[in-house]
């Protein structure tokens, strides 16, 4: 079985960020999958489950309402491990391309007076958030971001380097 192209990436290496995923064809138009990543994996503790569910909400909300870009956001939504999120877009810009909007979307989560969509109507589980822990990481995420903006070890996978016979077969460390 083939391995999927987001376990390709060395996960003891990489760093919070803004990454290419994945490029999709989806009919005659492109999408691409950026991982949002806020946290180092496995080395750092990951996000507050009820503040992830936060940031999640007002981030899509922040995106789904962006005047240049609604028409293009498919999907913003967690990773499973926690420690980040993906985003998904009609089109295919670089991560760079895409920095100030991240940083606007986090920074927009400061202004934040109440979890948009945090009702039982709304949400499948509207009592799992937790709107100062959302802020909080926000914050520091897009901190991270401005004090970082001027390298490319933040726009730009770790990928793992695998040895491969001349068939192809690759070869894993067990």
């Amino acid at each position: 079985m083939e391995l999927i192209q987001s376990f390709s990436v060395d996960h003891t290496k990489i760093i919070p960020g803004i990454f290419l995923s994945r490029e999709d064809h989806v009919g005659n138009d492109m999408v691409t999958t950026y991982d949002i990543r806020l946290k180092k994996p496995n080395r750092e503790p990951v996000i507050d489950v009820a503040a992830m569910h936060s940031l999640e909400h007002i981030i899509a909300t922040f995106l789904r309402n962006d005047p240049d870009r609604k028409d293009e956001v498919v999907y913003w939504g967690p990773m499973g491990c926690l420690t980040g999120f993906y985003l998904i877009l009609k089109g295919n810009r670089a991560p760079k391309e895409i920095y100030d909007l991240i940083l606007a979307a986090f920074r927009s989560v400061e202004k934040a007076e109440e979890v948009p969509g945090a009702t039982a109507v709304n949400c499948g589980h509207y009592l799992m958030h937790n709107l100062a822990m959302a802020k909080w990481y926000a914050a520091e995420f897009a901190a991270y971001l401005e004090a970082n903006a001027g390298s490319a070890a933040i726009f730009e996978y770790p990928r793992t380097e695998r040895l491969v016979t001349d068939e192809g077969q690759q070869f894993f460390d067990s």
